[in-house]
């Protein structure tokens, strides 16, 4: 592995409930079946997160693993409601799902991934949100499978997939 950390045998992923970009619920259960790459981000950033998702788009377009979903979760629900979360999701990729909750639903999930958040006010009043810049694998089963950390490329992210997704076949 390049830039991912193997979790030998998984890790079960606690009990959340969110909702995607439509309003539609969603909780760990919907989270088995397919492998998941996920990241925690927010709408407003301005770098980081759209690299990121860019980043998260061309490993979805390049099948590097079947049936990958790539999720995204705000953790600004303050601004980034679902309308602006589908907008934001859909201009990376059509499939890309978007999960917003408020911040006690989020609060469970981030500490469960080992994730943090904080929000940083600016002279004009505003804020800007901190936040881990970690990808998570999750495989089909549901459990948290790997890390990756920044920098990213996306012949290491995808030869990295592409282990994992050999490990994981019959």
């Amino acid at each position: 592995m390049q830039n991912g950390t193997v979790l030998p045998g998984g890790r079960d992923i606690a009990a959340f409930n969110l909702q995607d970009q439509d309003g539609q619920p969603f909780s760990q259960t919907q989270l088995r079946g397919a492998p998941s790459l996920l990241f925690f981000g927010f709408t407003h950033c301005p770098d980081v997160c759209p690299a990121t998702l860019a980043l998260m788009a061309a490993v979805q377009r390049a099948h590097v693993v079947a049936d990958l979903r790539v999720i995204f979760v705000t953790v600004d629900p303050g601004r980034d409601d679902t309308q602006t979360l589908r907008n934001y999701v859909r201009a990376f990729d059509s499939t890309m799902i978007g999960l917003r909750g408020e911040d006690a639903q989020l609060d469970i999930l981030l500490r469960n991934l080992g994730a943090v958040r904080a929000l940083q006010a600016t002279p004009d009043g505003s804020y800007n949100v901190d936040h881990s810049a970690t990808l998570y694998y999750i495989d089909s089963d549901g459990r948290l499978a790997s890390v990756f950390t920044p920098p990213f490329s996306l012949p290491a992210l995808t030869a990295d997939l592409q282990t994992l997704a050999s490990v994981r076949s019959p």
